[in-house]
């Protein structure tokens, strides 16, 4: 499961800034924070560091202000990322599926008919995915920030409503957050016994 442990949130900031650096248009690090969803000093950061390594150069512009280009060398390096991160959410992709598709079978062959979902993003699609290859049914889907939404036609309920209504074992479907919804399922005061995961228990 070490692909799954893998957070390669630093290359993937940096790729980020690379493509929108790509562009024709000159970009500000407000413009840039603002489109990354990150702080103008976070951007700085990064910005600093693509400099010192030689993958962006930086244009005076009057006013005071800057523009950020690309070097040949920083060309090179928005590919090598970007099939770096292609080859990590391949593997990601085929770890998590073969291990919620045993998980699932184990479950199938002890007895259990039914399970719930914890946790809604791109891995609780490829629970999903390996859940329609057992006998399973998805019975609930819970997820406090998507609550309201629809995953698959099941309707997203807060965590706490889920953990009430049903008493399916519910499975962490969530890479991102799967700490934090443990953590919050042990509040409520659910069993261990009854939360699983890809990997094991």
């Amino acid at each position: 499961m070490n692909v799954l442990n893998e957070k390669p949130l630093d290359s993937s900031r940096s790729l980020q800034l690379l493509s929108e650096i790509s562009g024709e248009e000159p970009l500000s690090q407000r413009e840039l924070s603002r489109r990354l969803g990150i702080a103008v000093g976070l951007v700085n950061s990064y910005l600093k560091n693509l400099v010192a390594k030689g993958f962006v150069r930086v244009k005076n512009f009057p006013s005071n202000r800057y523009a950020y280009l690309l070097t040949p060398q920083g060309i090179a390096e928005k590919s090598r990322l970007a099939y770096q991160h292609l080859n990590y959410f391949t593997s990601l992709y085929t770890v998590a599926r073969q291990d919620y598709l045993d998980l699932f079978r184990r479950l199938e062959d002890s007895g259990v008919h039914e399970v719930a979902f914890c946790g809604v993003d791109e891995v609780a699609e490829v629970a999903y995915l390996s859940l329609q290859e057992t006998g399973l049914n998805l019975v609930a889907v819970m997820d406090d920030i998507k609550k309201g939404e629809k995953f698959f036609g099941i309707p997203i309920v807060s965590v706490a409503d889920g953990v009430l209504l049903e008493r399916a074992l519910l499975v962490i479907t969530s890479l991102k957050r799967r700490d934090e919804l443990t953590q919050l399922l042990c509040d409520l005061g659910v069993a261990t016994g009854r939360v699983y995961g890809a990997g094991g228990q």
